[in-house]
């Protein structure tokens, strides 16, 4: 048996000793979404009535694990850094803390101890020859945290990929490791109508081959990958990983090679999408996994040149405000990425950022373009900051 096998052995155990190391107080950091360890995180749920104190931060939780219960919150509550469908109800029920930052700032709010992570847990590969783990789904604000955690725990399952990158983990900073073969969470493809496919038409008209790529959250930016099928030699460098852009690599659209930064690579920082994705990235040379400090950094990304930045909002106003994650007061998604790379896009040269919304909610009975946004949305990115606004009719 070799050393590296003997010390895997020595720190393999249960799901429940491992939630049994979260002690009263600490702060229990998740990565973002698919990075979510399962058997770890039911296990910690399963000390809840028993823990006094403790917070779970994360983007984007997945699962509905027992925690995220307001009959818990003296015991684990939940600090959400970007709410989803499962802890979307205690944010607007105001039992769901949220953390406002942008998502790039994330690790250095956790370096400077303005963050807690006593503890870490998250999935991983199985351990390579030289004792290193893959945290591929979600190396985010993880890397950071996993510098400032007592206690680090590793979900070790054989479907996560080993992705290239700086996403990878040695077996000397981990005090526990628990092994599943639960398959990933995916994630489908949003439905696209015919809104949203004349907004990416809109969008597609405006990027030219060559353009490297930011592709946002949801179902607009989908639809503009869809209409970017025909483009040549584009690159991406993005924070979401989606099935969207494994399809524009797998059309030869993408192509990396006339990246002005990082060439001949697609760069991200989590993944979320299909089982196909996961197994697309799996040693794969031209998909590198990078924190969220480095993919997410305004003045690195913008070394691309031609980047062009494509993210949604829900409403906008006059003066350009984009409301991006509040429904009035209501709390429905978080800052994450946006800010930062609209600003990467327009430091870019030949830089274009696109902000898409459909142009009415509720059947067309409700504008989102509004004289004021509505009281208490929230501004996500500033007026100052806008270039293109894309609605069904065209662009502006």
């Amino acid at each position: 048996m070799s050393r590296l096998q003997a010390l895997y052995d020595s720190k393999r155990m249960m799901p429940t000793d491992a939630a049994g190391l979260v002690r009263d107080g600490d702060t229990v950091v998740v990565p973002t979404g698919v990075g979510e360890p399962p058997a770890l995180l039911h296990a910690l749920s399963a000390r809840r009535h028993e823990l006094r104190d403790v917070a779970v931060s994360q983007i984007l939780p997945l699962r509905k694990f027992a925690y995220l219960d307001p009959d818990t919150r003296a015991n684990i509550r939940h600090d959400a850094y970007f709410f989803g469908g499962a802890s979307r109800p205690g944010g607007q029920a105001g039992w769901v803390d949220y953390v406002p930052a942008y998502f790039s700032e994330l690790p250095m709010l956790i370096d400077r101890g303005l963050l807690p992570a006593e503890v870490v847990v998250s999935l991983a590969s199985p351990m390579d020859e030289h004792g290193y783990f893959s945290l591929s789904l979600a190396p985010d604000y993880t890397m950071a945290a996993i510098r400032r955690a007592r206690v680090v725990l590793l979900e070790v399952n054989p479907n996560v990929p080993f992705a290239n990158g700086d996403c990878l983990v040695h077996i000397s900073q981990v005090a526990g490791l628990v092994e599943s073969d639960e398959e990933l969470f995916e994630v489908g493809l949003p439905e696209i109508g015919p809104v949203q496919q004349a907004i990416g038409k809109h969008v597609a008209e405006l990027i030219d081959d060559g353009s490297t790529l930011q592709i946002g959250y949801g179902g607009i930016p989908d639809a503009v990958v869809m209409q970017l099928q025909h483009k040549r030699d584009l690159g991406i460098h993005t924070e979401m990983l989606g099935d969207g852009i494994l399809s524009l690599i797998e059309s030869g659209a993408v192509t990396n090679r006339r990246k002005t930064f990082m060439p001949g690579r697609t760069i991200a920082t989590f993944a979320l999408g299909s089982r196909r994705l996961y197994r697309s990235m799996h040693r794969n040379p031209g998909i590198e996994m990078h924190p969220v400090e480095f993919t997410n950094d305004p003045y690195l990304a913008a070394r691309n040149d031609n980047l062009c930045a494509i993210n949604a909002t829900m409403q906008i106003d006059l003066i350009g405000q984009c409301g991006s994650e509040t429904l009035g007061h209501l709390p429905y998604s978080g800052t994450g990425g946006q800010a930062d790379f609209v600003r990467a896009a327009n430091r870019s040269k030949g830089g274009k950022a696109f902000i898409v919304l459909p142009s009415t909610a509720k059947n067309g009975a409700v504008s989102r373009i509004a004289p004021v946004l509505s009281p208490g949305t929230h501004v996500t990115t500033s007026k100052n900051d806008i270039n293109y606004v894309v609605t069904e009719y065209g662009v502006a």
